[in-house]
C-alpha cells in the first residue's frame, strides 16, 4: 500500500533520522512509539505528504487515500458540529448538489420529447446509481453513530462548533478521519482529549479497521488493546517488529541480550584470531598463514548491539519556604458554565505536606477545582491560601499557556527573575533543549517538548505547593518515570489530577473522588481507593459513573467573548506575576532601609528607585482592578 524506502529527514543540518526503511499493509496497526523529539509527528507528516523527505523515497498505490489527526489542528467556525462531520463526505456533499439540480431541471422543464430532457434523466439515474454506491442513503446515520461513540449527544449536533472546547472540536475533526474511510490512518496523540468511554469505543473501532493505521500515544493500554506492529524511533533508526507494545518491548530486550551474547562470543574469537597472526607473524615460515587469517578477519561482520537512547531530562522541584499548617482552605465552593453546574457546595482543607490525587470521571469538575485553588477562575464560596503559601501550577492545556511566537530560550528569559536569568542555559539543558534547540519556536516543538518547556518553567518560581493536571499528557515513558521520581522526593504539598494509576502509585497517600458535583474523601492511596471501589484500575471507575454533561463551555458565551475571556485571564495573570516580583523587590528595598537607613537613604537614586517600583506598582494595582472587573462583567 505504501513504501518508505531510506527516508531522511535533516534539520539546520543535523539528522532527526536517516536512512529509515518500511512497509504498510492493510491490517497494520502500528504503534509508533520514541522520546519526546525523537521525530515521531515529523515521520507522520512524511507519510501524509505534508513534508517531503531531505532524501529517499515514498511510494504509494495508486488512489490511496490518507487521513491524518494532527496535535494541533485549524477551525474554521460559523458550522453546527453536524455540518462541518459531513464535511468528510465532500463527494456525497457534491453529488447531491448535481441531484438538486437535475430534479429541480426536470420539475421546471416541458420539453419531455427533446434530447436534453431525456439527458438529464440518464444523469438522473446515474448519479443516483453512484450516490448509492458511495454510501449517500446511509451517511447521516454512519455521522450520528461515530459522533455519539466520540461522546456527542443528540442535542449537540445542531450546536455550532464555536462553543465546544479545544478538546472536543479535536473530537469532531477525529470523527471526520474515520468517517472518510481512508486507506490509511495516522493518529497523533488521539487520546489526549477523550474520556474514557470514548477511548474504548475508539479502541473497538481501530480493531476492525480494514486499511493501515499509524498511532503514536504515550497510553501503553490503548497500544497494547488496538496495536500489532510497533516501529520504535530510537537515535535517528526505526526498530520494526510485528508485535503491540508490551510484548515489542520484551522481544526487543531479548534480542538485545542475545546481541550481547553473540558480540561477547565473536570478541573472543576475535581475540584468539588476533593473538594467532601475531604468533604466526613472528615466524617467516607461518607468514602466509598470517595473512590468511588477516584477511578473514577482515571479512567478518561485526555484531553491533541495538543502542538505546537513555538521555533523559533532569528535574528535582525544591520548596522556597515552608507555608503554615493549612495551605488551601475551600468552604462551601459552587462553579457554574452558563446552565451547567459542575461544583456545588463543596469544601475541603489541605494540610501542609499532603500528597492529594483528584480522580473522576472527565467533567466532574477536576480541573475546574484545580484552577479555582490557583485563581484562574472565580467561583461561588471562599478560598483562602495559607501563609507563605507559594502554588506552581501545570495546567492540562498548558500549550495555551506558551506564546508560540517565541523561541524557547525567550520563553524562559521572559519567566525568569533576576536572581536566575543566569541559570535559564542550564534549565533548559538538563530538560534537553541543548545547543540549537533553545532557538526553536515554541510552535514548532512536539507536545512532549512543549510539556518539558512548560516543566522547565515551573523551576523559575518559587513554589512549596504544587498543583499538576493531567501533567503526564505528550511526555514519553522515560520522562514520565523522571517527573514520578521528582515528584516522590518533592518535600511540598502536590495535587495531582491524573486518569493514570501507575503513575500515582507510590505518589499520593489521599484521594478525592469527584461525582455528582461532590467530593468523596480516601484516606489512603490510590491502591486503598481502588480497593474500595472494587475495581482494578481508574478505567472501570470512570465508567461505573457514568454522567450526562453538556459539552459547551457555555451556551450564552459568543466565540469572540470566549476569546476576549481566555485574554482577560492572560492579563490577570501576567498584572499578578509582575505585582507579585514588584512586591518583592519594594520588601526587599524596606528591608534594607531597616537595616542601614544611614548608608541607604544616601545612595544616589535609591530614592527615586523606591518611588519608582511604588508607582509601578499602583499603576499595576488598578490595571488589575479593571481586568478583574471586566472579567466580571462578560462572566455574568
Amino acid at each position: 500500500m505504501l513504501n518508505i524506502h531510506k527516508a531522511s529527514i535533516f534539520f539546520q543540518g543535523e539528522p532527526l533520522f536517516s536512512d529509515i526503511t518500511f512497509r504498510l499493509g492493510n491490517g497494520n496497526r502500528v504503534g509508533l512509539i520514541g522520546k519526546n523529539g525523537a521525530g515521531k509527528s515529523t515521520l507522520l507528516k512524511v507519510i501524509s505528504g505534508e513534508i517531503e523527505a531531505s532524501s529517499g523515497q515514498i511510494a504509494k498505490e495508486k488512489d490511496v487515500n490518507i487521513g491524518f489527526l494532527k496535535q494541533d489542528i485549524d477551525f474554521e467556525f460559523g458550522r453546527t458540529v453536524l455540518e462541518e462531520s459531513y464535511l468528510a463526505f465532500s463527494e456525497i456533499i457534491a453529488i447531491e448538489k448535481q441531484l438538486s439540480f437535475i430534479n429541480t431541471q426536470l420539475a421546471e422543464r416541458t420539453d419531455y420529447e427533446s434530447k436534453e430532457y431525456s439527458q438529464l434523466i440518464v444523469d438522473l439515474n446515474d448519479l443516483q446509481h453512484q450516490y448509492e454506491i458511495i454510501g449517500g442513503y446511509s451517511y447521516q446515520g454512519t455521522t450520528e453513530k461515530i459522533l455519539q461513540g466520540l461522546g456527542f449527544l443528540r442535542e449537540d449536533f445542531n450546536k455550532l462548533t464555536d462553543t465546544f472546547s479545544g478538546g472536543w472540536r479535536m473530537r469532531i475533526e477525529l470523527a471526520k478521519l474515520l468517517l472518510q474511510n481512508n486507506d490509511i490512518l495516522l493518529l497523533d496523540e488521539p487520546t489526549n482529549h477523550l474520556d474514557i468511554e470514548a477511548i474504548i469505543w475508539l479502541e473497538n473501532f481501530l480493531k476492525n479497521y480494514p486499511g493501515a493505521i499509524v498511532i503514536v500515544s504515550h497510553d501503553k493500554m490503548f497500544l497494547d488493546n488496538v496495536t500489532n506492529r510497533t516501529i520504535e524511533i530510537s537515535l535517528g533508526k526505526i526498530y520494526d517488529y510485528p508485535k503491540p507494545y508490551s510484548k515489542f518491548l520484551v522481544l526487543r530486550n531479548e534480542i538485545k541480550t542475545q546481541q550481547l551474547a553473540s558480540q561477547k562470543n565473536q570478541a573472543k574469537q576475535i581475540a584468539q584470531t588476533e593473538k594467532l597472526i601475531e604468533k604466526f607473524r613472528a615466524k617467516a615460515s607461518k607468514a602466509t598463514m598470517a595473512q590468511s587469517l588477516i584477511k578473514k578477519l577482515e571479512k567478518v561482520d561485526r555484531i553491533e548491539v541495538d543502542k538505546d537512547d537513555n538521555s533523559v531530562m533532569k528535574l528535582s522541584f525544591p520548596i522556597s519556604v515552608t507555608p503554615g499548617k493549612v495551605v488551601v482552605e475551600a468552604e462551601n465552593i459552587s462553579k457554574n458554565y452558563g446552565d451547567l453546574s459542575v461544583l456545588q457546595n463543596i469544601s475541603l482543607s489541605v494540610d501542609r505536606d499532603s500528597k492529594i490525587a483528584f480522580v473522576g470521571q472527565n467533567g466532574q469538575g477536576k480541573s475546574t477545582l484545580a484552577k479555582i485553588i490557583v485563581g484562574d477562575i472565580k467561583s461561588e464560596g471562599n478560598i483562602k491560601l495559607g501563609h507563605n503559601v507559594q502554588i506552581g501550577y501545570f495546567a492540562q492545556n498548558q500549550a495555551e499557556y506558551l506564546d508560540g511566537s517565541k523561541t524557547v530560550l525567550d520563553t524562559m528569559i521572559d519567566a525568569a527573575n533576576e536572581k536566575n536569568r543566569s541559570k535559564v542555559r542550564d534549565i533548559l539543558g538538563s530538560f534537553l533543549f541543548k545547543g540549537d534547540d533553545a532557538d526553536k519556536f515554541v510552535r514548532v516543538l512536539s507536545g512532549g517538548e512543549r510539556n518539558r518547556l512548560a516543566l522547565a518553567k515551573l523551576l523559575l518560581q518559587p513554589l512549596n505547593v504544587l498543583i499538576m493536571d493531567e501533567p503526564t499528557n505528550h511526555l514519553d515513558i522515560l520522562s514520565k518515570n523522571v517527573l514520578k521520581v521528582a515528584l516522590s522526593k518533592f518535600e511540598g504539598t502536590l495535587i495531582l489530577v491524573s486518569h493514570d494509576r501507575d503513575f500515582l502509585q507510590g505518589l499520593v497517600n489521599k484521594v478525592y473522588e469527584f461525582r455528582d458535583k461532590k467530593l468523596k474523601e480516601y484516606l489512603g492511596d490510590i491502591d486503598y481507593y481502588l480497593e474500595e471501589k472494587k475495581v482494578e484500575n481508574l478505567r472501570e471507575v470512570e465508567l461505573k459513573t457514568k454522567i450526562k454533561v453538556d459539552k459547551p463551555l457555555s451556551n450564552k458565551l459568543s466565540y469572540e467573548n470566549q476569546k476576549k475571556l481566555k485574554s482577560l485571564n492572560n492579563k490577570l495573570s501576567k498584572a499578578e506575576s509582575k505585582i507579585g516580583l514588584l512586591e518583592a523587590e519594594i520588601k526587599d528595598l524596606d528591608n534594607k532601609l531597616e537595616d542601614n537607613y544611614d548608608k541607604y537613604s544616601k545612595e544616589d537614586g535609591f530614592f527615586d528607585n523606591y518611588q519608582s517600583k511604588k508607582s509601578e506598582l499602583n499603576i499595576l494595582m488598578k490595571d488589575w482592578e479593571l481586568i478583574q472587573n471586566e472579567l466580571t462583567k462578560l462572566s455574568k
